[in-house]
């Protein structure tokens, strides 16, 4: 949980005072991050002695546009992480509508509400009325909804009208069925991409924003020069033209939630939802299972807005399965 009440994964401080007799090592199911990490490769020490140039840069984003499949490099955007540019783009309007569509990942309401903006949750996109701005995550954290290009393109064209915005937070959209919104990007619209979920760093801090129009260029200038470190530089570039280790590892982590939802189903009172990354279940039982896996040194992500809900990463390693079966076996 952050400091601003938002709940977060990850957070494993508070895992053990929760449970502080739990065993030793925790696993760490709360994240939506790829569990089996891009081999970083060592990186030479140039890159930590000097400032990236601005060639090293555009290869960066030349890199992030053959892998988001973007028409041209000068549309992308990178930054130190999707969380800044949640940040900054509230900053870039003048007060507004905000439209989210929700439940979400909360950051967003956040960013713009704390920049001074009318925001408001909705269940649907034609619930958004007369909002100058629409902000999507298309795959939806947590419950995986994912909407089509085509419904997103009418949801841009209605905005147009008013000079509006649609932003659609695509984090998690590597591993996903649907289309990703990139290629056929309308000039009022904006797509934030997570490198750190897909490849398992997230530790290295990078992300994109990829806009047509005015708003790369904007984007650019507030973020300023040397915004993205010269060794997250050198792993993005890499990773990301890396596409057999991609679809691999989607292939893989495929696997990898098949196998978790065979342990969730018969714990779980709806449909199971998420997405490759995550599995979302819901049941009464919800809060005791959390108590459960925690005194199991299990940490999975609950929500303050429906307690009914847990949402479980991948396991990582043999280990970390077994004991995450045996826990649910002994879970009566």
């Amino acid at each position: 949980m952050s400091d601003a009440g938002i709940w977060h994964g990850g957070d494993l401080d508070v895992a053990r005072r929760l449970f502080p007799d739990a065993p030793d090592p925790w696993i760490d199911l709360s994240t939506g991050i790829n569990p089996i990490a891009y081999p970083v490769p060592p990186l030479p020490a140039r890159l930590f002695e000097r400032l990236p140039t601005p060639a090293d840069h555009g290869d960066l984003e030349a890199a992030a546009a053959e892998a988001y499949g973007a028409p041209d490099a000068a549309m992308v955007v990178a930054a130190p992480g999707t969380q800044v540019l949640i940040g900054l783009l509230p900053a870039l309007r003048a007060r507004s509508r905000v439209a989210i569509l929700g439940p979400t990942y909360a950051e967003h309401a956040r960013a713009w509400r704390g920049a001074g903006h009318d925001v408001m949750e909705v269940a649907s996109p034609d619930r958004a009325g007369e909002a100058d701005v629409l902000v999507v995550v298309n795959p939806n954290n947590p419950d995986g909804r994912l909407l089509s290009r085509a419904l997103l393109l009418d949801q841009a064209e209605r905005l147009r009208a008013r000079g509006g915005w649609l932003v659609v937070d695509e984090a998690f959209a590597d591993f996903a069925a649907g289309e990703t919104l990139v290629p056929v990007l309308p000039d009022n619209a904006v797509v934030l991409r997570s490198f750190g979920k897909t490849y398992g760093l997230a530790g290295v801090r990078l992300g994109f924003a990829v806009a047509a129009g005015d708003a790369a260029g904007t984007l650019r200038r507030v973020l300023g020069p040397w915004s993205v470190s010269g060794p997250a530089m050198e792993v993005g570039r890499r990773a990301l033209r890396d596409r057999p280790w991609r679809l691999a590892a989607r292939e893989a982590r495929g696997r990898d939630a098949r196998r978790l939802d065979a342990l969730l189903e018969p714990r779980s009172e709806q449909p199971l939802a998420g997405t490759v990354l995550y599995r979302l279940m819901s049941g009464g039982r919800a809060p005791d299972l959390f108590a459960h896996l925690g005194r199991h040194g299990i940490w999975v992500r609950r929500f303050p807005f429906d307690p009914r809900l847990l949402r479980f990463g991948l396991p990582g390693c043999d280990e970390a399965w077994r004991r995450l079966e045996a826990a649910f076996a002994s879970f009566v």
